[in-house]
């Protein structure tokens, strides 16, 4: 029988599955699915506390929460913010207002994303969701092991004066490496620092658009035609400039660049 615990077991193993297989080679991939349903099952027994089926209204809050926790985590804990911040003022900067729409950023946002977090989807793979599912180690360290891999992440990619500016306004310092720095100083520092880069980054890409909105106002003002939008007349060599330099190749391998460490 289909059941609320059946369907939360595929709203689960589908996020598993995709944070396990996406950085398992495709030779793996179909071995990490199974470790992911293990773990997924532990885990449910693990909330449910002696073993019996969690109640319907058990199972629809958890998936409820999950559905409201994951998104925080996607834009809070990986890459994503940086890249949907630059995409958005790449749009602009071409002066198309929803062209690519708002869903196909999102997409590619999302998937390089995912590109960029492999390394450390595979990590959290090896060392928390198949050991866990195997039940070489326990809920608390599994979520600890991977909580460490999130951490070193944000650690590699936040500016030391966004982590003193935070740990000042905590009253806490002394801290002898980044491993030490707790979650509630290294997350806004993290988001502070990602905010940072994508708008030195976008500033970086605007600037050639601007040149040519400037170039073609002046040409239009020298020409008397005051009255006709310069909007108009630059967007075709906006995206021409943009087409000849292979900009979206351009500008996803940047981003993907900029997380390297």
């Amino acid at each position: 029988m289909f059941t609320m615990r059946t369907s939360l077991k595929i709203f689960l193993g589908v996020v598993l599955f995709f944070a396990s297989a996406y950085a398992a080679d495709p030779a793996f991939a179909q071995d990490a699915a199974p470790g992911a349903s293990a773990a997924l099952e532990r885990a449910l027994d693990d909330v449910s506390g002696d073993g019996q089926p969690l109640s319907t209204t058990l199972q629809i809050l958890i998936v409820m929460g999950l559905m409201t926790v994951l998104p925080s985590l996607i834009l809070m804990m990986t890459s994503f913010t940086r890249i949907i911040i630059v995409l958005s003022i790449l749009r602009h900067a071409l002066g198309l207002q929803q062209t690519p729409p708002n869903q196909v950023l999102l997409g590619l946002a999302l998937f390089l994303s995912m590109f960029v977090m492999a390394p450390q989807i595979e990590q959290i793979n090896e060392q928390a969701i198949a050991p866990y599912s195997a039940d070489e180690i326990d809920l608390t360290d599994a979520i600890e092991k991977s909580g460490t891999i999130m951490h070193g992440f944000m650690a590699k990619q936040t500016r030391q004066s966004d982590l003193k500016l935070f740990m000042e306004l905590s009253n806490k310092d002394g801290f002898a490496s980044a491993e030490e720095i707790p979650f509630s100083i290294m997350l806004p520092a993290f988001i502070t620092s990602e905010l940072k880069t994508a708008f030195q980054i976008g500033f970086l890409i605007f600037l050639p658009f601007l040149i040519i909105d400037l170039v073609v106002a002046a040409v239009l003002m020298a020409l008397g035609m005051m009255m006709l939008s310069p909007v108009i007349i630059s967007m075709p060599f906006k995206l021409l400039l943009f087409v000849m330099i292979d900009g979206w190749a351009l500008t996803m391998g940047s981003l993907a660049g900029s997380f390297a460490v």
